[in-house]
């Protein structure tokens, strides 16, 4: 019997295993060369019990290893504490984003004392010096083998693990080998902190920023001389928080009178240069920031309000009839001098999970191209079943949709020596409920028309995010 798509992707993921050769439809192009890692949910069930939320479950890597026309694969749980107890005792232990143990009120009362933040980081990965990541909001990193995908080590920016969390986007300065992320921390007196990351190691704290109530943020922004931190109102007070009487998201509260205010951080002083607020928002994800003239610019998936959140509850996603709300490309702009902010919608695509070239356009204004998952006009109902390349002059969006199929995060990778920005191909995990497997899917990223794809003999569980890495000496790299 056929499971209706919400069972394949909000499941739990049977067997890890490891495939030398996948069966290829089409062709994959032959410069494609190094490995794309994904991370997500491997199961959202621990036993007889279940997760709450979409970004509940434990985490599990997806490893493709392109080399001389072959697609090799390899999934594994990643190797955590929180995984490890949970199977032993088959039952949900840490705490995650929606979803707590079952506790008593005495283990309410321990937690307060000696809280146990999850090392389960199951939302990114990241190559960040010599370490590649899965990186969590929680406060523990986990580094891993690429080869392997064995974990070898955890990284944390501060030593004290209770009160803080993080974004799972940190920035990447790749010509100065530097990295950065923005820890938020939880105490008597609340911060935001920047941290930088030289080569990796040698965190350095670049900027520490009082709030009275913080505002969750999966992300930030980064032009060439600023950090934007987009403060939602979807705040909590940090009480709650201490003494955790609810599931962790369920502690914040959406207060949209508060507008959401932009806080513009010098990045080489760590200053507050400006702090403004415009009308009530919600986003996950930055996409782009740069500057021009007196104008910081900054693109978001944004929505009007947070409400997106409680629809990716399990309850809410296994109803056919669900409708996501949209996020659409919107640009504010702030004038560094006149201190005020203006917005336009670029698009009104759906787009979420955003990408674009990055390695190449990261800080500068002439980017044009974004890629993200959406959702067809004509499917309007259930979960995001298309990819979209966005336009950002405003010239013909392009998509790519088949009935019955549910793609994931596209991943541009460029092709060596490109000239145009979209020279390259999108790659995207895409789960089929017509075979009940998933597929590797290639598109053509300046056309959008399919190249190929690669198919896994399972299905693999809605993901989050991924990144391409290219082929490397063995004694330091991915294979």
């Amino acid at each position: 019997m056929k499971k209706q798509v919400f069972e394949l992707g909000f499941g739990s993921t049977e067997d890890e295993i490891q495939v030398d050769r996948l069966p290829i439809q089409g062709k994959f192009p032959d410069w494609l060369n190094g490995s794309l890692i994904r991370n997500g949910p491997g199961t959202l069930q621990v036993g007889d019990e279940t997760y709450r939320h979409w970004f509940d479950g434990h985490a599990m890597l997806h490893k493709f290893n392109f080399e001389n026309g072959d697609i090799a694969y390899k999934n594994q749980f990643l190797e955590t504490q929180s995984y490890r107890v949970a199977k032993a005792q088959e039952a949900i232990v840490y705490p995650e984003f929606a979803t707590d143990p079952s506790w008593s009120f005495l283990d309410r009362v321990r937690n307060v004392f000696s809280p146990k933040p999850t090392d389960n980081a199951k939302v990114n990965v990241a190559k960040i010096g010599p370490h590649y990541m899965a990186l969590a909001e929680t406060p523990i990193q986990v580094i891993f083998d690429p080869r392997t995908l064995a974990t070898t080590g955890t990284f944390t920016f501060e030593d004290k693990l209770s009160g803080q969390m993080t974004t799972v986007h940190p920035h990447l300065d790749i010509k100065r080998n530097l990295a950065y992320n923005l820890v938020t921390r939880f105490h008597a007196a609340n911060h935001y902190r920047i941290y930088q990351l030289k080569n990796g190691q040698n965190q350095k704290l670049i900027s520490s920023i009082p709030v009275r109530k913080p505002a969750y943020m999966h992300s930030f922004g980064m032009s060439e001389n600023y950090f934007i931190l987009t403060e939602f109102p979807l705040v909590v007070n940090s009480l709650s928080l201490l003494f955790w009487l609810k599931p962790y998201i369920e502690n914040y509260q959406w207060k949209p009178s508060n507008g959401t205010r932009f806080t513009v951080i010098d990045r080489h002083s760590g200053e507050i240069k400006a702090r403004m607020k415009t009308d009530s928002f919600f986003a996950f994800h930055h996409i782009n920031a740069f500057e021009k003239g007196n104008e910081l610019i900054c693109d978001i998936a944004a929505y009007n309000d947070a409400r997106l959140i409680q629809q990716f509850y399990l309850d809410q996603l296994a109803s056919p009839q669900t409708e996501l709300d949209f996020g659409k490309l919107r640009r504010y702009r702030i004038d560094m001098k006149s201190l005020k902010i203006s917005q336009e919608t670029i698009s009104d695509e759906c787009i979420e999970l955003p990408n674009y070239d990055a390695a190449r356009y990261s800080t500068l204004e002439n980017y044009r191209f974004v890629y993200a998952v959406s959702i067809n006009e004509n499917k309007r109902t259930g979960f995001y079943n298309q990819i979209v390349k966005v336009d950002i002059q405003g010239k013909a969006n392009a998509h790519w949709y088949q009935p019955g199929c549910y793609p994931g995060e596209p991943v541009f990778v460029g092709r060596p020596g490109r000239q145009a920005e979209d020279d390259g191909v999108i790659l995207s995990v895409v789960l089929d409920e017509n075979t009940q497997t998933s597929f590797l899917l290639a598109l053509d990223a300046g056309s959008f028309t399919e190249m190929g794809r690669a198919e896994v003999p399972h299905p693999i569980l809605f993901g989050y995010h991924g990144a391409f890495f290219n082929n490397e000496p063995s004694k330091t790299g991915a294979s």
